[in-house]
């Protein structure tokens, strides 16, 4: 058993899990972390359990059918074969009481795979179950750990970024007050021829 198995079973135990197979949004979590193939392989046990099941359950309807036709037709035929000389009759009915026969076996087979079906549709969901659980919990566990490690690195490039545009305004401010001083020193028109041949360098 293993821990995942201790830990929780017990608390799950008398819980209706929905079978996972059948339900859209338990496919759906595989669109956000990839089904490992233990998953693979309990998902395609479950649903050729449930195949089983939807199987046995219709043929024995059909077997019920089958087993209600015979009987009424041994009614029917009754009469003509309690007469001695109907050999056809008796015939018929000899051979409709042993098709039922055939049909009790069968409804007995099928009744008892019907009891023990159920009871493996849930081992096999609750193992799928449990297996999806440590898949999920462990694909979250690798995310928040990139969530943290990117917390991280977008606080520092924050920090960084608070610098570098305190840096950017204090040079901004220098140059402006640069050409200001040196505006005032030199004159506008000596300015501007060297201003035009800084905008041609």
């Amino acid at each position: 058993m293993s821990r995942t198995d201790e830990i929780y079973k017990p608390a799950l135990l008398g819980r209706k899990i929905p079978v996972l197979t059948l339900d859209h949004k338990w496919h759906q979590l595989f669109t956000q972390t990839q089904p490992d193939q233990y998953i693979k392989h309990l998902e395609d046990e479950l649903n050729e359990l449930l195949k089983r099941q939807g199987k046995a359950k219709s043929e024995s309807s059909r077997i019920k059918a089958l087993k209600k036709k015979l009987m009424q037709e041994i009614v029917e035929n009754a009469a003509d074969a309690s007469m001695e000389n109907n050999e056809k009759a008796q015939k018929k009915a000899a051979e409709s009481k042993r098709l039922i026969e055939e049909c009790n076996e069968k409804l007995k087979e099928y009744e008892d795979e019907l009891l023990f079906l159920p009871r493996e549709i849930d081992r096999v969901n609750r193992e799928l179950m449990l297996r999806t659980m440590e898949v999920c919990y462990s694909r979250l566990k690798e995310n928040e750990k990139e969530i943290e490690e990117n917390t991280q690195w977008i606080n520092k490039a924050r920090v960084e970024l608070k610098k570098r545009l305190v840096r950017k305004q204090e040079k901004e401010l220098m140059n402006q007050e640069l050409y200001s001083y040196m505006h005032d020193i030199f004159g506008a028109e000596v300015i501007e021829i060297f201003d035009m041949e800084h905008q041609k360098e």
